[in-house]
């Protein structure tokens, strides 16, 4: 009877120990947003509108963190109906053959005080790279309704011939018409799951 209930004890700390803390994104308070230099001197900027992911932890402090993501490829919005056709075309995103942009993250390390590296594989028009995301911890609170909310800002940079996106004109002058460096950041908000 007594190795029958330290048998017991030692199967509940071990799935303590492996209890994770699941967070997902509220998609209302948050926001992808990306800018890339246009005509050299000039920069264009957007947004993805329709995006899910969640977080999987093991501790308050977030170390060692899961993170997935996916974007809704279709969803790019850049305040110009021809330009975002344009960036749904073969020529860019091709999202009729590849409608989702995924993150799957391989490691979430504390760099100091509030500041992390997020590192993991990058999916984009079918084509996965590893990526090195800088990270802010922003802090906890309680909303209105009794949810624990946690935020984070993340901000990157990528080449996006990297993954496929390789369409550009050359300039009279010289220099591309669009850039290929891709420099994003994003406001993430999220909920604990009761």
């Amino acid at each position: 009877m007594k190795s029958l209930l330290s048998l017991i004890v030692a199967v509940f700390v071990a799935k303590s120990a492996l209890a994770q803390t699941v967070w997902t994104i509220d998609g209302s308070h948050s926001d992808i947003s990306f800018s890339v230099s246009h005509l050299v001197v000039s920069e264009a900027t957007g947004r993805f509108k329709k995006f899910e992911g969640e977080l999987k932890a093991k501790s308050d402090d977030f170390v060692d963190a899961d993170v997935s993501l996916t974007i809704d490829a279709a969803s790019i919005d850049t305040d110009d109906d021809k330009r975002d056709g344009h960036l749904r075309s073969p020529d860019f995103f091709d999202v009729a053959k590849f409608p989702a942009i995924t993150f799957k993250s391989k490691s979430f390390k504390k760099v100091e005080g509030n500041r992390y590296k997020l590192a993991g594989d990058l999916t984009m028009r079918g084509v996965t790279k590893p990526v090195e995301l800088d990270v802010i911890f922003k802090g906890m609170a309680k909303s209105p309704w009794g949810h624990s909310v946690s935020a984070f800002k993340v901000t990157g940079a990528i080449n996006r011939t990297d993954f496929g996106l390789t369409w550009n004109k050359t300039l009279e002058a010289g220099g591309l018409l669009v850039g290929e460096i891709v420099n994003f950041s994003a406001n993430i908000e999220l909920v604990k799951k009761s």
